[in-house]
């Protein structure tokens, strides 16, 4: 088992107890280099900006009032911070370096928290024994779950649950809500909500769900490929994507067995600027048709998370596969090539 991603972000949870209504202040000291500049802090559940600020003495400063704590975040020259908590009747202090936050009960306990993090990062980096790794996993799984369930009144239960969330199973994420209908009121647990029906629609043997894509006054849609009576293999990807690339040959073996078989493989370029996509399908040698500027609605459409995700369609456009990767992407595609009546 990888537990490698699970290590690669912490949000620290300790029990604390809810704010009254007041006011906050936000100080981020910076450099010359950001003098002038525009410095936003944000909401991070709703991604809304509560303030911004010009950066003057070389800091910026926000200062507003708040009835409850929040998760945010600083946007500066187009980059953003970690999440780091604000509260009311608090001041904190944000290093944008190290992106320690150091005031409110909320903060603190997330230090707390991210030392003893380190410790089991630092534990689980140490070894290449699996069984050590799984005991490391399984404790830090529990530390994490103890926090928030520890906190399911305020927003470090919201987070922590939050950073768990992604990589639930639908009826497990489910089944926590129902237990704990509060969290509803989060946008991204709403967000997760929609995604989780439309991968739950999309599964395989389910029919295709149509959806399109307009680039340079050209729209295409993908009732125009699938269903029309030839397999096609869908793959949702990006330029900026590693693991999209590194299945780039593994496709480019499937087209060229089946491509004279009927099997049609369509690109499907989300979440990147056209002109970065149009420079990867040079540099790759891509010979398969390539749709440019397909962005979140057509990810949402099949509750897609994360790319690369290839899906397999048969003629008549239900699905037989979704998911798959390499090997097993391609033994998918061989079995059924090998079962489909020619066209």
């Amino acid at each position: 088992m990888n537990y490698r991603k699970l290590f690669a972000a912490g949000t620290a949870v300790l029990a604390v107890s809810a704010a009254m209504a007041g006011t906050y202040k936000v100080l981020v000291p910076l450099s010359d280099d950001e003098e002038g500049a525009m410095a936003y802090l944000s909401n991070y559940d709703t991604g809304e900006n509560i303030d911004s600020v010009l950066v003057a003495d070389n800091k910026a400063v926000f200062t507003g009032k708040l009835d409850k704590a929040i998760a945010a975040r600083l946007m500066l020259d187009g980059k953003r911070t970690g999440v780091f908590f604000v509260e009311p009747d608090a001041e904190v202090v944000l290093d944008v370096k190290t992106n320690e936050a150091k005031g409110g009960a909320l903060n603190a306990a997330n230090a707390g928290f991210a030392a003893k993090e380190r410790e089991l990062v630092a534990a689980f980096r140490a070894t290449t024994d699996e069984a050590t790794q799984k005991a490391i996993y399984e404790k830090y799984m529990s530390l994490s779950d103890s926090m928030m369930r520890a906190n399911l009144d305020n927003v470090l239960g919201l987070n922590i649950f939050l950073g768990q969330a992604y990589e639930m199973e639908p009826a497990q994420f489910d089944a926590f809500l129902e237990q704990n209908p509060s969290f509803k009121e989060s946008k991204r647990v709403q967000s997760i909500i929609r995604n989780n029906e439309a991968l739950k629609a999309t599964q395989v043997g389910s029919m295709f769900v149509d959806t399109e894509v307009t680039y340079e006054g050209k729209t295409h849609k993908l009732s125009d490929i699938v269903g029309k009576g030839s397999p096609v293999l869908v793959d949702f990807w990006a330029s900026w994507c590693g693991p999209c690339r590194r299945e780039m040959p593994n496709l480019k073996e499937i087209y060229a067995a089946y491509k004279d078989k009927g099997l049609k493989v369509l690109g499907m370029a989300v979440w990147d600027k056209p002109e970065d996509t149009k420079r990867a399908v040079t540099e790759m040698e891509l010979p398969w048709e390539i749709w440019y500027n397909g962005q979140r609605e057509n990810t949402d459409a099949y509750g897609i998370l994360g790319i690369p995700t290839i899906i397999l369609f048969d003629g008549d456009g239900k699905i037989v596969s979704r998911g798959l990767h390499g090997e097993d992407l391609r033994a998918a595609v061989d079995a059924y090539m090998s079962a489909a009546k020619p066209n």
